[in-house]
Parts: structure tokens; C-alpha cells; sequence
């Protein structure tokens, strides 16, 4: 008998190495442990191949015939979350991040398998597509794949690529306005769908008043609204959001620096494995960073209508909205903590972005001084304090806010080399920190302690280190005071 590897042996090999670095990376924000995390993913991407294979063999019994199913890695991803809520329902929730076990138990996580055309919008219009067109629009949006590597993914023309994007992203438009036009809603909501489509088209367009305060109430709508908006940089959000779920914003964040890795990104002339141009690359990691406003934005309902204020409506920033709007975590769990992403010794693996892990209630002593600013909330670099012969300095920056959170961005510079570092600071008005980058965040009260993560302990003399976070929030935001860096307390920015 051969040895030699048979057709069948070279794609599930190419299937392996597509799916099993996304598959470890999301089952990382979903557990407790690195450990466990492989034991996740590992369960998962048993049944979640099992799964594709089984959807290709109906696919092709039914030639001819249209069937729905997911790409790979959203089906493997998808795959991820089923297995976690089945370790729930089995009683092993404990080994599941703490915030992943509120949302399996809510109503939010009920969705992706209740009725059809209850689900996200995102995920029927995803599954409505051909195999190739929705592989495409995911590769290039969520996984943030350079266009030439997509292209030679898919067989596709590099020359031809970024035209066949922009027509799938139109196709995903249109396939998540019937999906939207199908799913059951009230009197109120069907007599704004055809004003929503029409304002969503074009960024020059003027959204009423009344549809934007609309927006600002209504789930669903505002779900919509954030599927057909295709620019402003928000789709990779709604793509993750609606067919993910839980942890899309985080798992985003991932992507991109992973994407970020494989192109040498951050070292000039830095070569690009994929064989594009790493110009290329790094611009689109630019987009999604600039993006992360947006990608907050539409996975919280609540910001998925106030996303619609630019258009030209006022809003009013103080509507009341459901309570299933959190952009990632729930704030609702008052003292967020996080960890590194752990490494994975997998074939693909690329190293990721750091998670949080909302839950832990545990209260440790501060060890840093509290400090004080008189400093209030204005956009741009934040507080100004008063710190005679510091050695670093801060900068705040509050990119954007909604009704009831918040994304920031912390920058500080050292005039001493570092090998290790920890920047704490305290709120001002009860904010609360959800989800960190770049970071691992420990909240006590007011006192929030970010560590390094494993990849940017080192700093050096007159250097910068900067990291960001997604916060909840109740009505005044101004910024936090008392910053320090490894117990120095910092001057203002």
C-alpha cells in the first residue's frame, strides 16, 4: 500500500492549518487556562470538522440544489461555542470564563439557536451566500487575510480580488436586508426598515431624528443597521458579532495582530509571508485599529443606534435600552480581570492578543499610591498631574462613548528602561473596566492596576508602552486621576 498523502489527505492537512490556530485562539477568550483552552479546542475542532465534512457530503448529494452552511472558520468558530455551552449544561462551567457563563444563560446566547428567524441578521445573510462569497468576505474582514493571500486561499485572481470583495460586500448587504425584512417584528420597527435601508446606503445620507432615537431603543433595528452600514469600518463587528456571539470584539483584536505577526508588521521592510505587499497589511491593521470604536459600537446594541448620529439625527444620548448591550463583556460583574492569551503548541498558531476575563471578584491591597488630578473629561490626551522630577508621563485618550460605555486608550512614557511594568490609575465616577488589550486589568473599586502582558514587558529608556480597553459606564465619564507606573506617580501628558 502507498504512503503517499492521497487528495484527501492534502485538505483535511489545508483544513487543519486554516481552522486551528482561529479555533485555539477563541477557545482562549472562553476559558480559564491555556490548558484548558487546548482541551477546548481540541473537542471542538473534532466535532466542528465533523460537522463541515458532514455539510460538504450533503452539499454534494444535493447538487443542484442550494444548501445553507457556513464557511470553515466561522462553522469551526461556531463549533467553539456550542461545545463551551455543552461543557455548561454538563456541569463543567467552571472551567469557562465567567462571563461566557452569563451569557450561555441568557437570553442573548439563546438566540443563535432558537428560531431561524430569530437569529442574528449577520449569521442568516452569512449562511444565505454561496460558500466562496461568504469564505471571501470572512478571510479578508474578520480573519484581516492581505487580499493576495485570500485570493491564492480561494483560487481566486489576485488583480480581480478587491472587486470581487466589494461585490460580496454588497451581496451581504442585500442578503441582510431580507433577512431583516423577514424576521417578525412590530408595526413601529416595519415602517422604519424601508428608511433604514435608504439611510444606511450612502455615507452622505441625513438619518431622522426620530428613526436615530429609535435606533438607540430598539435591538433588533439597531442590529440591522449595523449590518447594512458598509462603511465607517464597522463590518468585520457585525460579520464576528452576529455569527460568534460572545468575546467578537476580542476575538477581532486577535485576528488583526495575528494577521499583524505573519506580515512582519511594526519592522520596516519587514517581509510579508503571504507574498502581498506589507503595505498592504499594515494599513488594514490601521483600519481595524481606528475601527475599534465601531467594532464596540455594533456588537452593544445600544451604540449600534447611536452609531446611526452621524448621519445627521441628534439621538438622545440618555434613552433607555435593553439590557443585553454590552459590547463585549458584561459590565454588569464589577471587578473585571484579564489574561495573556496563552501560546498554543498548534500547527498555524500565531501569537495573539491579550483577553479579558470578567468575574473575579477577588480584593487585593493596592500597593500603589492613589494620587489626585483636578482633571476633567475632555476628548484627546487626558489628565494633567503634579508630579515634580517624574520620570513618566501619561496620556489618556477617550476615543469615543455611548450611553453606557466607553473606549479608551492609555499611553505612557518612561524615561527609564523597563522590564516589567504597572500602570494604575483611578475612576472618577464609578466607571467600570470590561474588556483590555496589550494589558492584563485588575479592578479594586475606583483603583485599576493594567500589567504587562508577556510580549511588551520590556520597554526602553524614553520609551512608550500604550494599551486600550472597552469600560461601562453610567452617565458622567470624566477622566480617571492618579496615575502611576510601577508605584512613580506620572505627570500628565
Amino acid at each position: 500500500m502507498s504512503d503517499l498523502p492521497t487528495p484527501q489527505d492534502a485538505t483535511e492537512t489545508a483544513l487543519f492549518s486554516e481552522g486551528w490556530d482561529a479555533v485555539l485562539s477563541y477557545a482562549d477568550l472562553c476559558t480559564s487556562g491555556s490548558l484548558t483552552a487546548h482541551q477546548l479546542a481540541t473537542e471542538a475542532f473534532t466535532r466542528g470538522m465533523r460537522e463541515v465534512r458532514a455539510a460538504a457530503r450533503t452539499h454534494v448529494r444535493g447538487a443542484g440544489r442550494r444548501t445553507a452552511r457556513l464557511p470553515t472558520i466561522p462553522a469551526l468558530l461556531t463549533a467553539v461555542r456550542d461545545t463551551a455551552a455543552g461543557w455548561e449544561a454538563d456541569g463543567q462551567g467552571h472551567r469557562l470564563d465567567p462571563d461566557l457563563r452569563l451569557w450561555l444563560n441568557s437570553g442573548r446566547a439563546a438566540r443563535f439557536s432558537g428560531p431561524p428567524l430569530e437569529r442574528p441578521i449577520a449569521l442568516r445573510a452569512l449562511r444565505d451566500m454561496q460558500e466562496a462569497d461568504a469564505s471571501l468576505l470572512w478571510l479578508a474582514e474578520v480573519e484581516a487575510l492581505p487580499l493576495p493571500a485570500v485570493a491564492r486561499r480561494l483560487g481566486l485572481d489576485p488583480a480581480t480580488v478587491a472587486d470581487e470583495l466589494g461585490q460580496v460586500r454588497t451581496l451581504f448587504r442585500d442578503r441582510c436586508h431580507r433577512a431583516h425584512l423577514d424576521t417578525p417584528m412590530g408595526a413601529r420597527c416595519r415602517s422604519y426598515a424601508r428608511l433604514l435601508d435608504a439611510v444606511t446606503r450612502s455615507p452622505a445620507a441625513d438619518a431622522p431624528d426620530d428613526l436615530s432615537r429609535h435606533l438607540a431603543t430598539c435591538v433588533r433595528c439597531a442590529e440591522a443597521a449595523a449590518c447594512l452600514r458598509l462603511h465607517g469600518g464597522g463590518l468585520p463587528a457585525a460579520l464576528a458579532g452576529g455569527v460568534v456571539g460572545w468575546g467578537g470584539l476580542a476575538y477581532l483584536e486577535r485576528r488583526r495582530r495575528a494577521a499583524e505577526v505573519r506580515l512582519g508588521a511594526g519592522r520596516p521592510g519587514g517581509p510579508d509571508p503571504a507574498g502581498g505587499d506589507p503595505r498592504e497589511g499594515t494599513g488594514r491593521s490601521r483600519v481595524l485599529r481606528g475601527g475599534l470604536l465601531a467594532a464596540a459600537v455594533l456588537l452593544s446594541a445600544l451604540a449600534l443606534g447611536v452609531s446611526m448620529m452621524p448621519f445627521g439625527g441628534s439621538g438622545d444620548d440618555t434613552a433607555a435600552a435593553p439590557d443585553d448591550r454590552q459590547p463585549v463583556a458584561d459590565p454588569s460583574v464589577s471587578r473585571p480581570t484579564t489574561r495573556p492569551a496563552s501560546s498554543p503548541p498548534a500547527p498555524a498558531a500565531t501569537p495573539s492578543a491579550p483577553r479579558t476575563t470578567a468575574g473575579s471578584h477577588r480584593t487585593e491591597p493596592d500597593p500603589e499610591p492613589q494620587g489626585a488630578s483636578s482633571a476633567t473629561y475632555r476628548p484627546g490626551p487626558g489628565p494633567r498631574t503634579s508630579a515634580p522630577g517624574a520620570t513618566c508621563r501619561v496620556a489618556y485618550q477617550l476615543v469615543n462613548q455611548w450611553p453606557d460605555g466607553f473606549q479608551a486608550t492609555v499611553t505612557v512614557t518612561t524615561d527609564k528602561a523597563l522590564t516589567g511594568w504597572r500602570v494604575a490609575w483611578s475612576f472618577r465616577d464609578g466607571q467600570q473596566v470590561g474588556q483590555m488589550w496589550d494589558a492584563t486589568a485588575r479592578q479594586d473599586g475606583s483603583r485599576v492596576i493594567a500589567t504587562a502582558a508577556d510580549y511588551n514587558r520590556t520597554v526602553a529608556a524614553h520609551g512608550s508602552l500604550s494599551f486600550g480597553f472597552i469600560g461601562s459606564r453610567q452617565d458622567v465619564n470624566r477622566s480617571p486621576h492618579g496615575f502611576t507606573l510601577n508605584g512613580t506617580a506620572c505627570a500628565g501628558g
